[in-house]
């Protein structure tokens, strides 16, 4: 009998997918400085060419530290939909080099290939291949990370992607391959924040104690982790520190989350307007929800504030839901715990944990809003009003939330 294969896996990251998305139908735009994202000085930039990186330009920068980093920048309002539509001829071209896809984002994806190796090749030979015919039928460039686990898959791709600097920008290999064996030489030296979970705050703690090298996690207490991150934590990252993973790649994954949210050209200081602004992300979210065939467990209301500080607040429910009214009606018991005075600078309604609806449950699941209407009532309506913006466009009814034409999801146009 054979050996089992080497488990090989593919992680394949977009190269500044939306820019590149504006490209593909603006050919103009090559090689120029360009941003997607909120352009007014209040917005945030969610993607950067490389030629803006040069200068500096990084995603979830404010948009007004990116104008002056980049004066010449070319600032884009960004265009959701047509970004989804790109993105699923990409995982198309994905799916034809094995079934075992597992999506992250629009951009990203992890692929299993061990077993389509007996057909079309090893690893780096497939991950080559991917390349090319994601650049030749979509017009896209990607880079591809290779290795045993997911995690370690992921790592590899920071290795291959391209690079800008003020020198200029190097274009990376494209593909990086960490070989079977070769897992902890690769993960040690690299610097502590690019494990997975390692965001600012968990950093910092990390620093205090002497930290500065995944290798230094690796070789510290576990004892001494656990009093620093907490029991949960401190275990996961010292697992990742010895490259433990064993995760596999889940193709009918579904997705994490489904979310809207908005950066205020002012902060909004009246609870009113901030309501008045999280119903129509309510309402976007619901609908989303209805279009993908999703029920959501858990809904969760972030916010930020005007010294960029943030909060989020969750609850969980029984019995899952698609409508707007029922995702308000969480909204309104938790946006008390937000001090609104405060000024909020942005607001946004998630919803993640989807499950399937019991249509037995939902016909009787009142839930505790002015009306008392039950939310399998809610659906019927909500699926009319879809029909409605389906045949005469989204305008033709809309929550009342406030001027929808001058925002974005990264922030307000430019006037």
């Amino acid at each position: 009998m054979s050996a089992m294969p080497q488990r090989r896996i593919l992680h394949v990251d977009m190269n500044a997918f939306f820019v590149a998305c504006e490209v593909l139908r603006r050919p103009e735009l090559a090689g120029q400085p360009v941003i997607v994202g909120g352009s007014s000085q209040r917005g945030v930039v969610a993607a950067a060419s490389y030629e803006a990186r040069q200068f500096g330009v990084r995603s979830a920068m404010a948009s007004a530290v990116a104008s002056r980093l980049c004066p010449q920048a070319i600032f884009l309002d960004g265009d959701h939909d047509f970004y989804g539509e790109v993105s699923a001829k990409v995982f198309n071209v994905f799916h034809d080099f094995t079934p075992l896809v597992e999506g992250l984002s629009l951009d990203e994806a992890f692929l299993d290939v061990t077993g389509a190796q007996r057909v079309l090749g090893d690893a780096p030979t497939i991950a080559r291949h991917v390349r090319e015919a994601v650049r030749s039928r979509v017009g896209l460039p990607c880079s591809v990370g290779i290795a045993t686990s997911k995690f370690i898959a992921k790592l590899a791709t920071e290795f291959a992607k391209p690079r800008a600097s003020r020198d200029g920008i190097d274009p990376g290999p494209g593909i990086f391959e960490v070989t079977a064996g070769n897992e902890i030489a690769f993960l040690h030296p690299l610097e502590v924040g690019m494990l997975w979970g390692v965001g600012s705050v968990t950093l910092e703690k990390l620093h205090r104690i002497g930290l500065q090298t995944v290798g230094d996690l690796a070789e510290c207490d576990l004892r001494t982790l656990r009093l620093a991150l907490g029991e949960g934590h401190a275990q996961h990252l010292y697992d990742l520190s010895h490259a433990i993973d064993d995760r596999v790649v889940e193709p009918d994954r579904e997705a994490k989350s489904v979310g809207s949210e908005e950066t205020f050209g002012e902060d909004l200081t009246d609870a009113r307007d901030v309501r008045r602004n999280l119903l129509r992300m309510a309402d976007n979210v619901a609908r989303r929800c209805r279009e993908q065939g999703l029920t959501a467990r858990t809904i969760t209301l972030k916010i930020r504030y005007g010294d960029f500080s943030n909060i989020t607040r969750a609850k969980t429910l029984d019995i899952p839901v698609d409508t707007a009214q029922a995702i308000m009606t969480v909204i309104d018991q938790l946006l008390p715990e937000v001090d609104v005075a405060a000024g909020v600078r942005l607001a946004g309604v998630s919803a993640r944990n989807f499950a399937e609806l019991d249509p037995q449950l939902s016909l009787f699941a009142e839930f505790d809003d002015p009306s008392t209407r039950t939310d399998a009532e809610w659906r019927e309506a909500s699926r009319a009003v879809d029909r409605i913006r389906e045949k005469f466009g989204d305008d033709a009814i809309t929550s009342g939330g406030g001027d929808e034409t001058q925002s974005t999801p990264w922030g307000p146009r430019r006037e």
